[in-house]
């Protein structure tokens, strides 16, 4: 960990890069093996190693035997990880706003009770109001 003293610096060093942010993404949609993320991302194998490794050592996933009792291990997200999901569904939400065409195939994350899309993801205020930029400010603090 660097000793930056920004909280969004931090969090990028850590899983700011594509291949962990995908990784974590495919670990939410259930995926637990080395050769199940390899076959999702087509990234290197030293690279996905080099990932889970440092994602482990973070602790946002966890090693276990396979649930199905072969001797491969498994990676799973730790509470840590989980509380991830925010940030990936609000990243998911803002690409799929701006960068898709209107029309374009894409993939949509639905609430299991409802079936629907999940609702937009937005800062609130304390009294539920929508929090925009300008009404924020980052205050150090010691």
């Amino acid at each position: 960990m660097n000793d930056e003293p920004c909280p969004v610096a931090r969090s990028v060093d850590l899983i700011g890069d594509r291949w962990s942010l995908l990784i974590v993404r495919d670990a939410f949609d259930g995926m637990r093996r080395f050769g199940d993320f390899q076959g999702s991302l087509g990234v290197a194998r030293n690279i996905l190693s080099d990932r889970l490794r440092k994602l482990v050592e973070a602790g946002i996933l966890e090693t276990q035997d396979a649930s199905d009792g072969t001797a491969y291990q498994e990676y799973v997200l730790t509470v840590r990880g989980e509380s991830l999901f925010p940030i990936v569904v609000a990243l998911r939400q803002w690409g799929e706003q701006h960068l898709f065409k209107r029309g374009e195939r894409h993939s949509v994350l639905l609430d299991k009770r409802t079936g629907k899309p999940v609702p937009r993801m937005a800062p609130q205020a304390k009294d539920g109001s929508m929090l925009l930029p300008a009404a924020t400010e980052v205050r150090k603090v010691t």
